[in-house]
């Protein structure tokens, strides 16, 4: 089967490999992002995709700004492909190119479809506290995620992952089973594909570098699970009292890991929310467990257990406090 794979991210190379390692399945041509400019020397860098394909010897490579455009579509028929394959691409196909290989084009979206169609399907099954997710590769139409399901997998979702740890475990179920579909696909043993019932669909869209403000009014099963969805992108963040602020700085400090308060003092019920309740420095000789500020949420508590200032290094909350000693009484504000 003669395919043309489109994608950018780590999780789209991810299952890239997984098809080049299917002797059945031979990559005739990589459709991917235009190399950005990244870092403080804005040297222009390609995407992981990208990246991986071109360390395993892959050439046969374009990267339009617009896929649709009459001069990337003429290359990618000059490929011939059998079907193309679309992991986290990053542009909408449309009907021309959907409808140019024989077995159109097949897409592995990072969630059970219907439920989470947009670009940040893994962050919102994590914050909304769900167990199970998985994968679905779907036959690509018109819509957003809302083709024919051609098979699915399913992933557990442990109580102490984070966003980033749960899209590796979802990019490497999603090479097996995108790999997987196109080879029966290509023997004519998939069967046959299952409509996605419409009504049933949620969304979950594209996060901004805004999205990660905590609110600390949120109880605290949703600020923790948003801390760990969030991470490692957009991240979640607060800000430090005025006094912790130097000239140019915003208080910023955001927030990588984090851990429900075991128990609420009878006087710390009546805390607003944002509240630093205390702060714990040191455990009892022969005790283990995380140091930092303990800060008051919508009902109950969270120890800031791992935190990165702004224009510093990742520490845990012990190391943070001796450099920022807060206060019982001082408030983490929302803007």
């Amino acid at each position: 089967m003669r395919i043309v794979f489109m994608g950018s991210s780590a999780a789209s190379a991810t299952c890239l490999r997984a098809i080049m390692r299917r002797p059945e399945l031979q990559v005739v041509g990589l459709v991917t992002q235009p190399d950005r400019p990244v870092g403080r020397g804005r040297a222009l860098t390609p995407c992981p995709c990208k990246a991986f394909a071109l360390e395993h010897g892959l050439t046969a490579i374009i990267t339009p700004e617009n896929v649709n455009d009459p001069a990337p579509m003429a290359q990618i028929y000059a490929w011939h492909p059998d079907v193309i394959a679309v992991v986290a691409y990053g542009q909408f196909l449309k009907k021309p190119l959907l409808e140019l290989p024989l077995f159109g084009c097949v897409n592995c979206h990072f969630s059970l479809l219907p439920k989470y169609r947009g670009a940040s399907p893994v962050v919102a099954a994590l914050a909304a506290g769900d167990r199970v997710t998985g994968v679905t590769v779907m036959k690509m139409g018109l819509g957003m995620d809302d083709g024919p399901i051609m098979l699915q997998s399913y992933e557990p979702i442990y109580s102490d992952v984070t966003g980033g740890e749960l899209m590796d475990a979802l990019a490497y179920a999603g090479g097996v089973t995108l790999a997987k579909a196109l080879v029966l696909l290509d023997s004519n043993e998939l069967p046959p594909p299952v409509e996605q019932v419409h009504a049933d669909a949620t969304y979950a869209y594209k996060l901004k570098k805004t999205d990660g403000l905590i609110d600390w009014t949120a109880p605290v099963l949703v600020t923790e699970r948003k801390i760990r969805a969030y991470s490692p992108w957009p991240g979640c963040y607060t800000f430090l009292p005025a006094r912790f602020r130097k000239r140019g700085s915003t208080g910023r400090v955001i927030v990588t890991k984090a851990v429900i308060a075991s128990a609420l003092e009878p006087d710390w019920r009546e805390a607003a929310p944002g509240t630093v309740l205390t702060c714990v420095t040191a455990r009892p000789k022969g005790e283990s467990g995380p140091l930092g500020p303990v800060v008051k949420c919508g009902d109950t508590a969270i120890l800031l257990a791992e935190l990165k200032p702004e224009g510093g290094s990742t520490m845990n909350g012990g190391e943070f406090l001796r450099g920022r000693p807060l206060e019982p009484g001082e408030q983490l504000l929302n803007a």
